[in-house]
């Protein structure tokens, strides 16, 4: 005979651990379901944007629209190595909004479209008329610009593998148990190394699409939230550490451009 318990729909009330579940049940903060799609979303479309880049790459027909699902690749990796790395080193804070899916929403999904309308406009009304001040050195602009994303994403990785619990996706105004002032590794070099990692990933992947209004108004928009975002964090961080902080501010640079 079946077990009729294995067609029964589970409920939180059928539950009979002592463990409370409901926040990874659907649509709660860190739901199972949500984390699966979203994983599974963004792997398809990183497969599909590589296969793509590639395709297009190797056609032999020197098009230039490989830079748009260039452009849906990065993302891609960029969105499921921030889950991927809080889940692996800060794994109580995982949660959906680690993928940073709708953080900064709309403004990042416009930015983004932009981009990519950009790039699409200038590769077929303008051919080959990027950079024009540089319009001989395409090609080490191109690799300037794949190398730039390749490292700024592996330091703002690294960042938050090396931070570990103390790494927060939002600015924390209350010392949890556990947070501590993270100066070894990467920390040693700059104080914000994650800020660092995205602030140059994002103008690398700008770099590598060709868009010079995009690149403009990247390096704008991301200087002015990092500056901002940073002179409040640093203020929590003197209340919570004091002296201490105060210190390895004085003889470590933020990493972002003309930011103390």
């Amino acid at each position: 005979m079946e077990d009729t318990d294995r067609r029964r729909p589970w409920s939180p009330d059928s539950w009979s651990g002592k463990e409370d579940i409901t926040a990874y049940l659907p649509h709660q903060p860190k739901s199972l379901s949500g984390i699966a799609l979203r994983s599974f979303c963004l792997g398809i479309t990183f497969t599909v944007g590589l296969l793509s880049t590639l395709a297009i790459v190797l056609s032999g027909t020197a098009s230039a629209l490989w830079r748009l699902p260039f452009l849906l690749t990065a993302l891609s990796l960029f969105h499921f190595l921030e889950f991927w790395t809080t889940a692996a080193y800060n794994t109580r804070a995982a949660e959906v909004s680690s993928f940073l899916l709708t953080s900064n929403h709309p403004g990042w999904a416009i930015a983004n479209a932009a981009a990519l309308l950009e790039c699409a406009v200038a590769n077929l009304l303008w051919p080959g008329t990027r950079w024009v001040p540089l319009r001989g050195l395409g090609p080490y602009l191109t690799a300037a610009g794949l190398a730039t994303v390749a490292v700024g994403q592996a330091v703002r990785s690294v960042a938050m593998i090396h931070a570990g619990q103390s790494f927060n996706h939002t600015v924390q105004y209350r010392r949890r148990s556990g947070h501590v002032l993270v100066t070894t590794g990467v920390y040693s070099y700059v104080r914000h190394p994650s800020y660092v990692g995205f602030f140059w990933w994002a103008l690398g992947v700008q770099v590598v699409m060709g868009n010079v209004v995009g690149f403009a108004a990247f390096a704008w928009v991301l200087w002015r939230f990092f500056s901002g975002r940073i002179r409040r964090e640093e203020e929590a961080l003197v209340s919570f550490f004091g002296r201490e902080y105060e210190e390895y501010r004085r003889g470590v640079p933020a990493g972002i451009p003309l930011v103390p």
